[in-house]
């Protein structure tokens, strides 16, 4: 089924679901408690319900936000390894980013704990970015600031909205280094092109070796990212269906 890919196939297999009717007719519930959003979402699609706008041709989706989340291989309790999840996701968003020639002016984080309690932050950038280290550095920053941890971390998730053309014109700060700014972002396209002709691999932030087990997925091409914002409305329409 579409978007059900290896790791969702394992994740359905171990609650007893081997087909599309298995899936279609599971208690929402259920396995809402075990996907969160993302199995309303399948849960949908397996019932063939989906309300998403139909593109005319030649016109492609206005893209409000760019986010990428994960479920860790393991409960996550330090900052240190916040930080590294932030870093390998933000360099998936930074990626699409600059695919879709956009920038971002603000961060959110997702948070989920080990007992599927979940809540989302976020803050502006000083200026709007598609830079990994900015977007990773304000996740961590917010996380730090305004998430209140009492359990052990399950899934984190990474995601810049308020979005804008990447040449958009900005007010300059006369003490930005706005040349190295502008280096990093050329560094950043250089990486870009290595990865596309060499695979994702090819170059990787010292950060990211640290533990590999815990950072070593590929987020932008293991992980499907809706260019609309999909999940709400999913979201919307299942409350409302259930009463």
């Amino acid at each position: 089924m579409l978007y059900v890919g290896h790791s969702t196939t394992r994740k359905l297999s171990r609650l007893a679901i081997e087909t599309i009717g298995q899936l279609a007719n599971a208690n929402l519930e259920f396995i809402t408690s075990h996907l969160g959003k993302w199995g309303v979402v399948l849960h949908r699609f397996a019932n063939g319900l989906d309300q998403s706008p139909v593109a005319h041709k030649g016109e492609e989706a206005f893209i409000k936000s760019v986010g990428n989340s994960t479920t860790l291989p393991r409960d996550v309790t330090t900052v240190e390894d916040v930080k590294k999840v932030f870093y390998m996701l933000s360099e998936s968003v930074s990626a699409r980013l600059r695919e879709h020639g956009l920038k971002a002016n603000t961060v959110q984080i997702y948070v989920r704990d080990n007992e599927l309690q979940s809540c989302e932050r976020q803050a502006r950038l000083r200026y709007a970015s598609y830079l990994t280290s900015e977007f990773a550095e304000k996740a961590l920053e917010i996380y730090l600031k305004k998430y209140v941890y009492r359990r052990p971390i399950r899934s984190l998730g990474v995601r810049g909205c308020n979005l804008v053309p990447q040449n958009v014109t900005v007010q300059l700060d006369l003490f930005e280094d706005h040349v190295k700014r502008d280096r990093m972002e050329s560094f950043e396209r250089s990486v870009d092109d290595m990865r596309r002709r060499f695979g994702y691999h090819i170059i990787q932030r010292g950060i990211i070796f640290e533990d590999r087990k815990l950072t070593g997925i590929n987020p932008k091409d293991e992980h499907v990212i809706h260019p609309i914002n999909f999940f709400d409305g999913a979201l919307d329409y299942t409350l409302k269906g259930t009463g």
